[in-house]
C-alpha cells in the first residue's frame, strides 16, 4: 500500500508540475505577444547589438524566449534589413549605433549584412557608427564594422587581425583505440567529407579546396578593410603576416579603426553629431524593440499589394523524416515532408506568383535530396523558382538548388561538392575484444546481415556498395548537366566532390548570379513580371496550441539529447557517427567548414 501511495503521489506531483509549467508558458508568451508598439521619441538612436551568429531569419518559436535560446540570435538579416529601412525614413531616428562583439556567423551572411549596412551609409544622411565592448573585434566583427561611417573601440580591448584558418577534426585514431573500422565508399577525389573517418590528416585534394575557400574569404575581408582604411591590399596582407597583435592600440596606429574611446565618450560624440546641448541626452532603442515599430509609424508609405512572392527558409541537413522534431529543440532539418507541406500551402494561395528558396544546408541523404529536387521541378511549371544560397549549399544543398530556374549565391557561399559517399561502421573489434560482447545470428540468405554494424563487408558486398554510390553519382551529375546546360563530362570535371566558393561556382557555370537574398527576390519578381508585391514567408510560425500539444516524449527526448554532449566537438562526433549509420547514399560533407 505504501508503494501505491508513493506512486500516486509521484504521478500527481508530475501532473501538477506540468500544469504549473504550462501556466508559466501561457503567461509569458501571452504577455510578450501583447506588448504594445514602442513610441519612438525625437533624438533617438537605433542601437543594434551584433554578436554571435547572424541567421537569415529570426526564430518564430515563442518557446525560444521562455527557454532563453534566442539570446545569441537577437539580430537576423531579416530584422537588420527591415530596421535599417525604417530607420532611414524615421524622422525621430537620428542615426544607428552598431555595438559589435564576438561575431560567429557564416561569411555569406556577413557579406549580406555588410551590404545592408553599406547601403544605409551611402543612401542616408544619418550617421552609422560601430563600436565594441570588452570582448572586442574578431575579424568577422571587424568586417561588419568596416561598413560603418566610423569605427570606435575602448583603448584596452581585444582586436584580432591575423588571417584565417580552417581546422578539421579526424576520428581515425579514436576509432583505432576503440576497435572501430569505418568502411567508406565514395565517388569523387575531392569528397573530403569522409576523410576524418579513415585518415589522420587532410589529403592534398582536400587541402587544396579548403585553401581556395580561405583565399576567397581573405580577399573579401581585405578588400573591405582596404576600402575603409585606405590601405592597399598588399599593405594589409603584410600587416597580417607580421608579428601578431591583439590590442586596439595597434589597430588605431595602423588606421584600421578611427578612434579609441569608451562608451560614454562615444555618447558625447553622438550628442555633438545630433546637435544636442551638453545637458540633454539622446534616447536609444534596441533592434528587438524597434522591430515592433510598424513601417507606417516610421513614415514609410504602406501598401497592400495582392501579388506575393513566397519565401521558404530551408535550413539544416537534409534527412528522411524521423518524427523527432521538437519545439524544445533548435535543431533544424530539411525533409521531403517539410517541403511538401510548404509547397502545398503556396500552391493553394492564388496570389503567390513566384517562389524564392533560401537554402542553408550542407546536404544529407541523397534520396531525400532527389525527392525535394523533383518537387521543385514540378513547382517550376506553376511559377518561377529562385534559390538564394546562404552560408553553405553544398552536396544535397546543391542538389535541391539545381531544381530552381536560377541560383543566386554570395561570393563566399560554400557550394558544389557534387559527389556521393556511403559508410558503414564495423564495430566487431570494439564489441568482441574491448567489451567482450559476441554475436550470433541465423539468416535466410548469405548477405541478409551485410549492413549490420558488428561485422565487416565481404568483397562482393563492398562491390555492391560501390555500385550503389557510383549509380547515384551518375544520376547526380546527369541532373546537374540537364539543369546547367552542360555535358555530363563537363559536370564530372567540376564535380568529384569538390567544394567551390560562390564566386568560382558562378565562373564555372554552377551558379547563375552573385548576390544575396534581395537579388534573388528581384530576379523572381522580374521573371513573374511583378512591380508591386509583398513577401510571404514559410514555414509559418506554429500556434502556441500546436507547440504545447506536441509529443511530450519527443520534448523530453530532445531536451535530454541537448543535455548530453554539450561540448561543440562532442556534438560534432555524435552527429557524424549518427550519419555514418544512415543506410543512404550521402550527398554531404559532415565536418563543418569553419573559417576563423
Amino acid at each position: 500500500m505504501n508503494f501505491f501511495k508513493t506512486l500516486i503521489a509521484t504521478i500527481l506531483g508530475i501532473f501538477l508540475s506540468l500544469g504549473l509549467i504550462l501556466i508559466i508558458l501561457l503567461v509569458t508568451i501571452s504577455s510578450s505577444s501583447q506588448e504594445p508598439e514602442p513610441y519612438v521619441r525625437d533624438n533617438t538612436v537605433l542601437k543594434i547589438g551584433l554578436r554571435g551568429s547572424l541567421p537569415a531569419k529570426t526564430s518564430t518559436n515563442p518557446l525560444d524566449k521562455v527557454l532563453g535560446e534566442d539570446t545569441n540570435n537577437k539580430v537576423s538579416l531579416e530584422t537588420l534589413k527591415e530596421n535599417l529601412t525604417k530607420a532611414q525614413a524615421h524622422e525621430n531616428i537620428k542615426g544607428v549605433w552598431l555595438e559589435i562583439d564576438f561575431v560567429s556567423g557564416a561569411w555569406a551572411n556577413l557579406q549580406e549584412a555588410h551590404r545592408l549596412i553599406s547601403a544605409f551609409r551611402d543612401s542616408s544622411d544619418k550617421f552609422i557608427y560601430a563600436s565594441t565592448n570588452d570582448i572586442g573585434y574578431n575579424e568577422k566583427g571587424y568586417f561588419l564594422a568596416t561598413a560603418a561611417d566610423s569605427i570606435f573601440s575602448p583603448p584596452e580591448t581585444f582586436f584580432e587581425f591575423d588571417g584565417f584558418y580552417s581546422q578539421v577534426m579526424f576520428y581515425d585514431g579514436l576509432f583505432e583505440k576503440l576497435g572501430i573500422e569505418a568502411e567508406v565508399t565514395r565517388h569523387g577525389k575531392y569528397k573530403g567529407a569522409v576523410e576524418p573517418y579513415y585518415r589522420k590528416e587532410m589529403s592534398e585534394e582536400n587541402e587544396y579546396q579548403l585553401t581556395q575557400l580561405l583565399n576567397q574569404v581573405n580577399s573579401t575581408f581585405v578588400s573591405a578593410v582596404s576600402q575603409k582604411s585606405g590601405r592597399s591590399v598588399e599593405e594589409l596582407n603584410t600587416l597580417m603576416n607580421g608579428q601578431p597583435h591583439l590590442d586596439s592600440h595597434f589597430a588605431r596606429k595602423e588606421g584600421l579603426i578611427d578612434s579609441l574611446m569608451y562608451a560614454d565618450q562615444l555618447e558625447e560624440l553622438i550628442k555633438q553629431r545630433i546637435g544636442l546641448e551638453d545637458d540633454t541626452d539622446f534616447k536609444t532603442i534596441s533592434n528587438k524593440r524597434y522591430a515592433r515599430v510598424s513601417a507606417s509609424s516610421s513614415g514609410m508609405e504602406s501598401s497592400s499589394p495582392s501579388d506575393k512572392i513566397a519565401v521558404i527558409y530551408a535550413n539544416g541537413p537534409i534527412m528522411p523524416d524521423t518524427n523527432s522534431d521538437s519545439p524544445l529543440s533548435n535543431r533544424q532539418i530539411i525533409t521531403g515532408t517539410f517541403f511538401e507541406e510548404q509547397l502545398e500551402k503556396i500552391r493553394n494561395d492564388e496570389d503567390v506568383k513566384a517562389l524564392v528558396i533560401r537554402v542553408n544546408s550542407p546536404g544529407g541523404a541523397g534520396s531525400t535530396s532527389d525527392l525535394i529536387w523533383r518537387k521543385l521541378q514540378n513547382m517550376k511549371e506553376k511559377m518561377p523558382v529562385i534559390v538564394s544560397m546562404g552560408g553553405v549549399a553544398a552536396s544535397g544543398g546543391y542538389y535541391i538548388s539545381m531544381g530552381a530556374d536560377s541560383i543566386v549565391a554570395e561570393p563566399t557561399t560554400i557550394t558544389g561538392s557534387i559527389g556521393v559517399f556511403a559508410t558503414k561502421l564495423n564495430t566487431k573489434q570494439l564489441f568482441n575484444e574491448k567489451l567482450g560482447l559476441t554475436f550470433d545470428a541465423v539468416k535466410t540468405h548469405e548477405h541478409a546481415d551485410w549492413l549490420a554494424q558488428n561485422r565487416g563487408l565481404t568483397p562482393p558486398e563492398a562491390k555492391a556498395l560501390q555500385q550503389y554510390v557510383d549509380t547515384f553519382y551518375q544520376a547526380f551529375i546527369t541532373k546537374v548537366a540537364d539543369s546547367r546546360g552542360m555535358t555530363v563530362e563537363q559536370v564530372d570535371g567540376l564535380a568529384q566532390g569538390r567544394v567551390w566558393t560562390g564566386a568560382d561556382a558562378q565562373e564555372n557555370g554552377l551558379v547563375d548570379v552573385l548576390g544575396g537574398f534581395d537579388k534573388a527576390v528581384t530576379i523572381a519578381a522580374e521573371k513573374a513580371e511583378l512591380s508591386d508585391y509583398s513577401l510571404e514567408k514559410y514555414p509559418k510560425p506554429k500556434s502556441f496550441y500546436e507547440l504545447v500539444m506536441s509529443s511530450a516524449n519527443t520534448k523530453a527526448q530532445a531536451w535530454l539529447n541537448n543535455s548530453w554532449f554539450s561540448l561543440t566537438e562532442l556534438q560534432g562526433i555524435k552527429q557524424n557517427i549518427s550519419l555514418l549509420r544512415q543506410r543512404h547514399a550521402l550527398t554531404l560533407f559532415p565536418f563543418e567548414i569553419n573559417i576563423q
